[in-house]
């Protein structure tokens, strides 16, 4: 069996936050949400999360039942925190160390870890190691010891394979290699890395399997490394999309947070942001500047510039915007449009029908070939309840217009710009609810 140790106790004092540095985001999820994807992908029996600073808000965030929390009160290194997860663990078991501030790590490359051997550390080789530990070798690969840059000698500082601290091990070895370490070190912490000499005198060294893309190892302790690792992220997100055939105008600028589905033919401009679980059909066309989170977008569907969608449907083409906001409950039929400074809430739009301007459309059911004049809004909301709208199919609403829910437009009704609607609107007749206008001769207006 499988069981994974997740080191997730550390202050990160560089990076000047309250919050605890595993929260620290990257692409858009904590650092350690990002680790535990990839532990569930490797189908462990346990996952255990060793948590520290700010451990009540970290526990809080993943109240998961797979997970078995291990407190390590004071921060004596790795070693002392994995002993303490180690009486959690079976001695038949067989254990991967994980980091929660390394986030970019693939399961595929866990799995090479793992099945290289049944005690191995993923390593890398650097032209420049400055700040790495380094790993001793022989010239089979295998591991004589891991020494940190602050304990090395000359030699040893010359050795470009670095220590990632991902290491599978065996339970029952480990457990008797971690009751031996000493904080005999520049630290006086526990090393975990103290093992991997234990373990070569007793003629079972650990084999060094090497991490070919370094930013999988790397880890964030400061504002600046968090946001080196969320570009490789969102670059790695966006060679992703490349790869099943989306067409981005400018890969380096897009922010995927999303689990998306894509058809063919899919295009998206510059400075995006996806989110949530996205689904774009065949021809959908996402202009620039725009967000995207949970929606479900029918082949031919166009976006234009500076939108924000959340939670929208469509059925068919239809076109969005500029600079349109649509919120949860918003769905689309095919030929609808809606246009510039256009806002809809839980609204249902069937096919042709238009809102093209600087409206409000919430709470709304609008039928087939309607348009909805500038400046008009639904009156959903009397300061404690919601109330629908229904506007039947060929209406036409002037533009201005207020229609104060709850209440049905008839069908081929028109209303008359400028008007408050707050009874029902008869099908196929004018509706006008507006003061006459006056001429008041002589007056004259106030001046100083």
């Amino acid at each position: 069996m499988l069981e994974i140790i997740i080191l997730a106790a550390g202050m990160g004092k560089r990076m000047r936050s309250a919050l605890p540095k595993v929260l620290q985001q990257v692409g858009g999820q904590p650092m350690l949400a990002h680790v535990l994807d990839t532990a569930r992908a490797l189908d462990p029996g346990r996952v255990h999360v060793v948590y520290g600073h700010g451990g009540e808000q970290v526990r809080a965030r993943f109240n998961e039942p797979m997970l078995n929390w291990v407190e390590q009160p004071e921060l004596l290194g790795t070693g002392d925190a994995v002993k303490r997860v180690i009486p959690h663990v079976h001695d038949s078991s067989r254990v991967l160390v994980l980091y929660g501030d390394v986030p970019l790590l693939r399961a595929t490359t866990l799995s090479n870890l793992l099945a290289a051997g049944e005690f191995a550390v993923l390593t890398a080789e650097l032209s420049d190691p400055s700040g790495y530990g380094r790993v001793v070798t022989d010239s089979e690969a295998r591991v004589l010891a891991i020494v940190e840059q602050k304990d090395a000698t000359p030699e040893a500082l010359r050795i470009r394979r670095i220590n990632s601290g991902i290491v599978s091990a065996p339970a029952a070895q480990l457990k008797r290699w971690l009751l031996a370490l000493r904080p005999n070190n520049a630290q006086g912490e526990y090393y975990l890395t103290d093992i991997f000499a234990l373990a070569a005198r007793e003629n079972a060294s650990a084999l060094a399997v090497d991490c070919a893309d370094l930013s999988e190892i790397s880890g964030a302790n400061d504002a600046r490394q968090l946001a080196e690792l969320s570009q490789a992220w969102y670059a790695r997100q966006a060679a992703d999309l490349l790869d099943r055939g989306v067409r981005l105008a400018a890969p380096q600028t897009l922010f995927n947070r999303a689990q998306i589905d894509v058809a063919q033919d899919v295009e998206i401009d510059v400075n995006v942001v996806l989110e949530g679980v996205i689904r774009l059909g065949e021809g959908v066309k996402i202009g620039p500047f725009s967000v995207i989170k949970d929606c479900d977008l029918a082949a031919g569907t166009e976006v234009l510039s500076h939108c924000h969608l959340e939670g929208v449907r469509t059925t068919g083409a239809c076109r969005i915007g500029p600079y349109a906001r649509l919120r949860p409950g918003t769905e689309l039929s095919e030929g609808s449009h809606v246009g510039n400074f256009v806002e809809t809430k839980k609204a249902t739009f069937g096919r042709n029908s238009k809102a093209n301007h600087l409206s409000y459309i919430g709470d709304a059911t609008i039928g087939a070939n309607v348009n909805i004049g500038a400046g008009t809004i639904t009156c959903n909301y009397d300061g404690a309840n919601k109330f629908e709208t229904v506007i039947e199919d060929g209406v036409f609403v002037g533009s201005n217009s207020s229609l104060v829910a709850p209440i049905t437009v008839g069908a081929n009704a028109t209303i008359g710009a400028g008007s408050v609607i707050a009874k029902n609107a008869p099908p196929a007749e004018l509706s006008v609810a507006r003061a006459r206008q006056v001429v008041v001769k002589g007056w004259r207006r106030p001046s100083k």
